[in-house]
């Protein structure tokens, strides 16, 4: 049965984002082919794919390799995550169906349920499939695909600290929900930027140069309204 290229291409994505592949590696089609089990054909596919998200380069003489993003351009993953999250919300607010309302609340109410529990280990989870939800609820393929994409590299990028209070974390996206459920755009994509503001303060770039799991912090990104420092703000 041939493996369709898009399931390698996740499978190297999930690999290079958990760091099993450390930056600045080479990927051979050979060895990749062999890790996964496939031929060669679907690895040069997901190769292409994943250069042209930003996870690969290819280098002269070498081929294939990890890419080794700077400083600046993790700040600015985060800035257009800042810009377009409010613009997802807005669109949801517009667009969602009942089915995308009755899974969003769910979430929230999980949430706020664990949140209350002290019970963390799961609400990064939790908080990464509302988003997702979130986005899905659109209605807009392309905007559906950048924010994917960037979930994907902000989080080979940083690593994210839990909330000082995850129960006001999952107060303002029942807000948000609240506001998606009664159409009301401005208001979703005002409390959308807001948490998205809050939340880049929990984000510590990984520096592979260091030792163990030390990070640094978030770099200081703005967007197109006012300068925000994103270093120490709590989510």
């Amino acid at each position: 049965m041939r493996i369709p290229a898009h399931s390698v291409c996740t499978a190297i994505r999930d690999d290079i984002v958990s760091g099993v592949y450390e930056r600045g590696s080479r990927l051979t089609e050979e060895l990749l082919a062999r890790r996964y089990g496939v031929s060669r054909v679907p690895v040069r596919e997901a190769l292409r794919t994943l250069e042209s998200e930003g996870f690969v380069v290819t280098r002269r003489h070498a081929g294939a390799c990890v890419a080794e993003p700077t400083v600046q351009e993790a700040a600015d993953l985060l800035e257009m995550r800042m810009l377009l999250e409010p613009l997802g919300a807005a669109r949801a607010a517009q667009r969602r169906t009942e089915a995308h309302l009755k899974v969003l609340r769910g979430l929230v109410r999980l949430g706020q349920e664990r949140a209350r529990r002290g019970e963390g280990e799961d609400l990064r989870s939790l908080g990464g499939w509302f988003h997702e939800t979130l986005a899905q609820a659109s209605g807009s393929p392309g905007l559906i695909a950048l924010l994917t994409q960037l979930r994907h590299k902000i989080a080979w990028m940083y690593a994210v600290e839990q909330p000082a209070r995850p129960v006001d974390s999952w107060a303002e996206r029942g807000a948000i929900v609240d506001a998606v459920a009664r159409g009301d755009a401005e208001r979703a994509r005002a409390l959308t930027a807001q948490h998205a503001e809050r939340a880049a303060g929990a984000h510590r770039l990984r520096r592979p140069d260091l030792p163990g799991r030390r990070t640094a912090p978030a770099p200081r990104v703005s967007t197109s309204q006012h300068g925000v420092n994103i270093a120490g703000v709590r989510h």
